[in-house]
């Protein structure tokens, strides 16, 4: 299930072999007992790597609940219940709540009863303002859309690269990479929450272009089943990528030519400012989750 993780992570077998210190075969060998054993494909292959079925969508859900209990259970085998308490208002955009923050909530209430996370939903801005203020003591946001980072402590919890989402018939999806002037004649369709679409303008500012007609939608859902019927094509982050819409249409991720920046995930908190020992206990449990460092 590790391995099986890994490479629908990484979405090539290669890369997900050498992050498990395994050989290539031996990952691909572990991938085909498991479908053998599971009696279906849980890949697809492509020029560019390997994508997952809808099949292997569904089980890489169940996979990811079985290892967050075996990471649980071998992390704090015979430990006794935390005693940390209180209560903690935690700050967090959309993008963040839904597609990151809250299976670490749930995991961290598991090791900590007496503790109470609130995850309240915030707008970028009004996350900076209120942990500078000291209305909000800690916050996790999209980081790498801050205007003064500085301003704060920084744990960048996780990277998302950014990928063009197009349909599967659309004649992007068969190519190994993409150019944003491949991208121009098509419809771009942007997600109007988290500052998507003030991403969006950067990146094609940056590379001198502008597609011709622009789909503006607050629904990520909707970003979805219009890229899967081949309305349009977007350019977002792997964290935020699913294979199927709703309606379980296919959709392809390409990867690009130009580097676009990634999206950047991290917990802030107000410089000079101790944290509550609930804060700092959630402050120190996301960093040994996800392996991170302090940035400032």
């Amino acid at each position: 299930m590790q391995y099986f993780a890994t490479v629908a992570r990484t979405g090539q077998i290669s890369l997900a072999a050498a992050e498990s210190n395994v050989s290539q075969s031996a990952m691909t060998a572990a991938i085909a007992e498991l479908e053998k054993a599971l009696d279906t494909l849980l890949f697809e292959r492509q020029r560019t790597g390997v994508a997952l079925t809808h099949h292997g969508h569904l089980f890489l859900q169940h996979a990811q609940r079985v290892l967050e209990a075996a990471e649980d259970a071998a992390r704090h085998p015979f430990r006794e219940r935390s005693v940390v308490g209180g209560s903690l208002e935690l700050a967090a955009s959309y993008t963040v709540l839904g597609y990151f923050l809250l299976p670490f909530v749930a995991s961290f209430r598991k090791l900590h009863p007496q503790a109470a996370i609130v995850p309240v939903e915030q707008g970028r801005e009004h996350i900076e303002e209120a942990v500078a203020s000291g209305e909000v003591e800690l916050a996790v946001a999209l980081t790498s859309n801050m205007i003064e980072p500085r301003r704060f402590h920084r744990v960048v919890l996780a990277r998302s690269r950014r990928q063009l989402w197009v349909s599967a018939s659309n004649p992007l999806a068969e190519l190994s990479q993409v150019a944003m002037a491949d991208v121009v004649d098509y419809p771009y369709i942007v997600p109007a929450v988290d500052e998507g679409d003030v991403s969006a303008m950067r990146y094609w500012t940056d590379a001198g272009l502008l597609p011709a007609t622009f789909i503006r939608t607050s629904s990520m859902e909707a970003v979805r089943e219009m890229v899967a019927l081949d309305l349009g094509v977007t350019i977002l982050s792997d964290m935020v990528f699913r294979p199927w819409s709703l309606e379980g249409r296919r959709i392809r991720a390409v990867p690009l030519k130009q580097p676009i920046p990634t999206m950047e995930v991290g917990l802030i908190w107000r410089k000079g400012h101790r944290l509550s020992p609930v804060a700092d206990a959630f402050r120190r449990y996301l960093q040994v989750a996800v392996g991170a460092r302090s940035e400032d």
